[in-house]
Order: structure tokens, then C-alpha cells, then sequence
């Protein structure tokens, strides 16, 4: 039996939809400062991922990049940055990401509609969305201004409930690598 296009269309349309309005209330509650508890409970699913690329090398100072956090659970650390004992979560993510840098949104920073680019018809659904804060290092407070990208797949939907599965990160790390170590 096959599928009626109109029928097969408006399924996509309403996931397409569907993942814009989540991504869009993720990326508002990121803005507005909700804890990394609250994000990760409402938005994601129960056992999501998050990595932030950038060259391994830099994680002597920036610690949350290059690595893929995997799971929730405690944001206490094993026996060293990478975990020791046990991998990172995605609690650690906004755990060491929150003692290495501040961050400021910038008041035009969340796009409209049009600069949420979906893909539902990909295998899960994938969003990518640039936006553009300001950032500092906590320990230094040098600051600085950058676009970022976030790319959010592996989604999961139940009825009309959308959860996101995984969070890629491109960013400046070289930006935050010199204000964390206050060269410049």
C-alpha cells in the first residue's frame, strides 16, 4: 500500500515545522539563561550528545572542545578532564563550558524563521541555526564577539513533542584560546 504524496508531503511539513518551533525554544531558553539542567531535561532526549569542535589541542584550556559528550548524569568529573573513570556528559558539557567562559547575548541574536535551516526528511531531522553573543573568559574577563553555529539532529518525536538527539557546535576557539589564557 502505498503512501498518498499529499499525505507523505504534509508529514514532512508538519516535522519540519515541528523541529523549527523546538529549535527556535531551545535556542530562546539558551538566551535567557535557563540552567543547563532545565535545557537538557526539556529539549533533549534521554540520552543525547554534544560536541563542540575545534582542535584537540586547545581542550588544555578549553576543556568542553573536542570531545563528545555522551548521556546525563552528575557534572562531577572523574580523575581528569576527560573523565578518568567514566566518560562526560552532557551535564559536564555546560559544566565545564560554564567555569571556562561567560556568556552575553547580544539583543538580535536569535534569528527569525528563515535562519533556521531544517532538513526533515533527513534520517531523524536535522536544524542548523548561526547566531552571535558575546563571550568572555571567566578567568581573565577578556571578551569577545563571535557567530556560532549549532547543528541538532538526531531527533526524536512523540506526537507533538520534539527532542533533540544531538548538538554540534562550530564556534571561534581560537578567540576563546586567547582571552582564556589573556594573550592579547
Amino acid at each position: 500500500m502505498s503512501v498518498p504524496a499529499s499525505h507523505a508531503y504534509s508529514e514532512i511539513t508538519r516535522r519540519t515545522v515541528l523541529l523549527r518551533q523546538t529549535a527556535q525554544s531551545f535556542c530562546a531558553a539558551f538566551i535567557r539563561g535557563d540552567s543547563p539542567r532545565e535545557l537538557l531535561d526539556t529539549y533533549f532526549t534521554a540520552r543525547p550528545a554534544i560536541h563542540e569542535h575545534g582542535p584537540s589541542w586547545a581542550r588544555e584550556r578549553l576543556p568542553f572542545l573536542a570531545y563528545r559528550f555522551e548521556g546525563r548524569g552528575s557534572s562531577s568529573r572523574g580523575d581528569d578532564d576527560r573523565g578518568g573513570n567514566r566518560p562526560l556528559t552532557c551535564d559536564d558539557y555546560y559544566a565545564l563550558l560554564g567555569q571556562t567562559l561567560a556568556f552575553h547575548p547580544a539583543e538580535d541574536m536569535l534569528p527569525g524563521d528563515d535562519g533556521f535551516a531544517v532538513d526533515a526528511g533527513v534520517a531523524g531531522g536535522v536544524v542548523s541555526v548561526r547566531m552571535k553573543a558575546r563571550f568572555s573568559s571567566v578567568r581573565t574577563g577578556k571578551g569577545w564577539e563571535e557567530e556560532f553555529v549549532y547543528v541538532m539532529g538526531g531527533w526524536e518525536i512523540e506526537g507533538e513533542k520534539a527532542r533533540i538527539g544531538t548538538l554540534d557546535l562550530w564556534a571561534d576557539p581560537l578567540s576563546a584560546w586567547v582571552a582564556v589564557g589573556g594573550e592579547g
